[in-house]
């Protein structure tokens, strides 16, 4: 809407009030708002939510998890059945012995549980997850950069794609857990899903777990593998390793911002302090009830960054499984087909189980910053 000339008669230009406020995506990427998104329809304040430096952030955290995920490999040791190469089996003794370690070869079908070391960097042994994690991380760092490196009013293209997934998780997470809280972990949560999203689809292209060493097919030809034992590729959350090193970045800012919330002594009162208004001996019981109640909470709080980890470790892991197993049973003609029903449920799991781990971390995170009525943080008496 233009405003008519007459109006601004007298008004200095360079002094007019702003019409538009800004938005999260203009914060974002630090360029001018572009019409679609004007304050009229905008839930965000004058001084916006996002900044460069919460950018640079959301890319910091994927270098945090590569780094955390490389010192948990660094005391990991391969199980010697993953170390066993081709030649040693080939040179197997004949017999009995060979014909076993034949069978047991050809019996153990799916991807192997622990990811197979591929080489080293110094004394860092790399696996293949932990090459397709890289290859993931630089990937939307690299994307992301692009995209914003030219940034237009209207967006297009890139541009546009990165700043409706952007707000569409920031509107969405604001409406689970609140304005105040999502301006502090925003970065977190968007972090993890994109990652974990891009991540478990990247594990669904042709190649990744299926060119690799293994076993070559009786009277075969040299090229092709009757079983792929140690692929070169492999789905990044299909390794435990990574999973749990994701979740206990979390449970680190989990924590931080609990205590930052609610102070140390608030923390502690919130885990094992009574709950509603009681008196006298009743008062005296429930104390003794909410501690003990406390003191599961421990548990559960503990525990938390296994079930996270397991659940979409297990998820993944299963998924790429059944897809090898449907592989398998089309034979050499048919094993491209019978997968494609399976590859667009694959499709659906990889963004479900995304959307439940954020979804999980972000609700922790709540109830541990959510304060009762009248209650309010320690440190801010």
């Amino acid at each position: 809407m233009e405003i008519p000339e007459a109006a601004t008669e007298g008004i200095d230009r360079n002094r007019r009030p702003k019409i538009i406020l800004k938005n999260p995506c203009e914060k974002f990427h630090n360029a001018p708002t572009f019409p679609a998104l004007s304050s009229e329809t905008s839930r965000f304040g004058d001084d916006g939510i996002l900044s460069l430096n919460d950018f640079c952030a959301m890319k910091s955290i994927f270098a945090a998890l590569i780094l955390f995920v490389s010192t948990l490999y660094l005391s990991a040791e391969t199980p010697p059945a993953l170390e066993t190469s081709d030649a040693v089996v080939s040179q197997a003794a004949p017999g009995a012995e060979h014909a076993g370690t034949h069978a047991a070869a050809e019996a153990e079908h799916g991807i192997p549980q622990a990811a197979p070391q591929v080489f080293h960097i110094g004394p860092i042994p790399v696996t293949n997850s932990m090459i397709v994690t890289w290859i993931v991380a630089l990937g939307l760092i690299i994307g992301a950069q692009m995209a914003m490196r030219n940034v237009k009013q209207i967006p297009e293209g890139a541009q546009n794609f990165w700043e409706w997934l952007v707000e569409s998780l920031y509107n969405f997470l604001e409406g689970i857990i609140g304005n105040e809280l999502v301006k502090q972990t925003f970065w977190f949560f968007a972090t993890l899903f994109i990652f974990i999203l891009f991540s478990n689809w990247a594990g669904l292209i042709p190649g990744v777990g299926s060119m690799g060493w293994g076993h070559h097919a009786a009277g075969g030809n040299s090229l092709s593998l009757s079983h792929v034992s140690t692929p070169l590729l492999r789905g990044v959350n299909a390794d435990l390793n990574m999973t749990l090193a994701m979740s206990m970045v979390f449970f680190v800012c989990w924590t931080f911002w609990a205590i930052k919330a609610n102070g140390p002594g608030g923390f502690i009162l919130h885990l094992f302090g009574p709950k509603g208004d009681t008196t006298g001996a009743l008062k005296v019981l429930m104390i003794l009830v909410f501690i003990a109640v406390g003191f599961l909470e421990v548990v559960s709080i503990v525990f938390r960054p296994v079930s996270l980890s397991f659940r979409l470790y297990g998820n993944v892991f299963a998924g790429e499984n059944m897809l090898e197993a449907m592989a398998n049973l089309g034979g050499t003609y048919f094993g491209w087909l019978f997968p494609i029903p399976f590859y667009f449920m694959e499709l659906l799991v990889g963004l479900v189980q995304a959307l439940v781990f954020m979804l999980l971390t972000a609700v922790f995170t709540l109830l541990i910053c959510t304060h009762e009525e009248g209650h309010h943080p320690a440190h801010e008496h």
